[in-house]
């Protein structure tokens, strides 16, 4: 996998969203977050997500959507059940993935960051194949910011304020296992 200069992951599906803007000048990417979405909560496909990152979700196809209304949200990246890479945003520009934030004293994660999206939830495993594609991104991601190290590598619940705003990804990801993959062969 290869992020060319422009910021776009070469082998990825675009599904471009609006929801960004430039980093802060002089702003070091140096921090990789990684999230869970289901739209509905608990239901696999990436349709919805995708809709919600383009401000195209149709709000009465569900209930819940209705809490939906208004939010501009998006990721750099969101990687299906079955392993598909979607990019939504360069990594060279700022996704609004983090919201209110804070890594290790500094604030406004958003500014530094890139943000990766799982299909999944809290309370179902990921699969195999998503960790493989996770893992494959990551590197790449690495290759392309080096700031990014194995410990900036956090999910959501480890930068959301106020503390226990956001539980993704979940105690089902195995982060064991995707460090694993992560290491040098």
């Amino acid at each position: 996998m290869h992020i060319d200069a422009k910021g776009w992951l070469l082998s990825s599906k675009i599904a471009i969203s609006p929801n960004f803007n430039q980093r802060p000048q002089g702003a070091e990417v140096n921090l990789l977050v990684i999230h869970n979405a289901s739209l509905p909560a608990g239901v696999w496909g990436v349709d919805d997500i995708i809709a919600l990152f383009q401000n195209q979700l149709d709000l009465n196809k569900d209930p819940s959507y209705h809490d939906l209304a208004g939010r501009e949200v998006s990721s750099h990246f969101l990687i299906a059940r079955d392993g598909e890479i979607y990019q939504l945003v360069s990594v060279l520009d700022r996704a609004w993935h983090a919201g209110v934030s804070e890594f290790e004293g500094v604030a406004n994660c958003n500014d530094y960051s890139v943000g990766i999206e799982l299909n999944g939830s809290d309370d179902q495993p990921f699969t195999e194949e998503q960790y493989r594609s996770l893992a494959e991104l990551t590197h790449a991601i690495m290759r392309c910011y080096s700031g990014i190290t194995l410990d900036r590598i956090v999910g959501h619940s480890d930068i959301a304020l106020p503390a226990g705003r956001k539980t993704d990804p979940g105690p089902y990801f195995d982060w064991a296992y995707y460090r694993s993959l992560l290491e040098p062969v």
